[in-house]
């Protein structure tokens, strides 16, 4: 098995609006129709599924969902499939989604975070499709700050395309903005500085590898099953090891402690030669940080641990490809991840 890049997005493609997760409710429609304008905006056809109820935990049945999902990435004329946001229980689809028939799909792009980590993961790891870890349709409005990239930018990229983001240096720390309240908003409230930091010590840092990873408290539920099997891939895919990268949604740092130690001895982590962890809003605990609950964890790994990226739930997003090879640089005076698509 070889990553499989779908092609890219062209003026006129197609993009499919589905919810394995969460739906949208009524109140928050007007946001979600904002995010489709823009869609529309950049030359796309945007085509919306049924699962979209917002009254839910769910948008759907599982069965229902699982279907939509299949639908979309087996129809040759969808090239892309991004949906309004995560959610909570995306886990249930997995025994529900035909795999075989995935990886004898021709590919097309996904895209997301939070809980459709849940989707995009496993879809690289078992069947080689390059996934696109980043912000969802209804973040999908903001502008994108300088040193960072839209997913917009990864999906309409030629095979072989390798680009640079850099930490834009602010970062948000109030709460979300109401999308009820403030449907057309497009700018970020970016009211912090900050920059990454190296958590297992000192030095500059230098590493390559393959890029996986995603949300730790969707994650840590697949640990030790095929669905995340981050062993074989690298053994498949890229044998001088990956870039493993995390990022935690809220839990306190206790439970990302637990789970992250879960997760590394389940061999999550065994082919990582770097990890590289989203800023979090997640609370520290009186006794326990979660910078100290990510050394504690992954510390015995032996790598370098990159932490505060703008890979999770703080605003703004940086795109990660599950697949693309990757390159982390990181000292006091540059931070760059580099990411190739082939």
């Amino acid at each position: 098995m070889t990553v499989r890049y779908p092609p890219p997005l062209r003026p006129g493609d197609r993009v499919g609006v589905t919810s394995p997760s969460s739906g949208v409710p009524e109140e928050l429609r007007a946001r979600l129709d904002v995010a489709v304008r823009d869609v529309q905006d950049r030359g796309y056809e945007v085509v919306i599924g049924r699962c979209m109820d917002g009254s839910g935990h769910v948008s759907a049945p599982a069965a229902d969902r699982a279907d939509e999902l299949m639908s979309m990435l087996t129809d040759p004329t969808i090239k892309a499939i991004v949906p309004p946001w995560g959610g909570e229980t995306a886990i249930d689809l997995l025994p529900l989604l035909d795999w075989d028939r995935l990886r004898e799909a021709e590919p097309t792009w996904i895209v997301g975070f939070s809980d459709m980590s849940t989707v995009i993961t496993p879809m690289t790891l078992l069947t080689g499709t390059a996934t696109v870890h980043g912000n969802n349709l209804m973040d999908t409005p903001y502008r994108v700050p300088e040193g960072l990239r839209s997913w917009f930018d990864i999906v309409a990229a030629p095979p072989g395309h390798r680009f640079v983001q850099t930490p834009p240096g602010r970062h948000r720390t109030v709460a979300f903005d109401d999308f009820a309240a403030f449907p057309g908003i497009r700018e970020y409230t970016l009211d912090s500085v900050g920059a990454w930091t190296r958590l297992d010590g000192g030095g500059d840092v230098e590493a390559e590898g393959r890029l996986i990873g995603g949300c730790i408290e969707t994650l840590c539920n697949l640990a030790g099953t095929d669905f995340l099997d981050t062993s074989a891939f690298a053994r498949d895919e890229s044998p001088n090891g990956l870039l493993v990268y995390v990022e935690a949604t809220g839990d306190d740092a206790f439970t990302i402690c637990r789970n992250l130690h879960g997760m590394r001895l389940a061999g999550f982590f065994d082919r990582a030669n770097a990890v590289l962890v989203g800023r979090t809003p997640a609370p520290d605990n009186d006794s326990l940080s979660q910078h100290e609950a990510v050394l504690d964890a992954l510390g015995p790994l032996q790598v370098p641990i990159i932490a505060d990226m703008e890979c999770g739930h703080v605003p703004p997003y940086m795109p990660i490809v599950n697949g693309a090879y990757g390159r982390i640089v990181h000292s006091p005076s540059r931070s760059e991840l580099t990411q190739t698509l082939g």
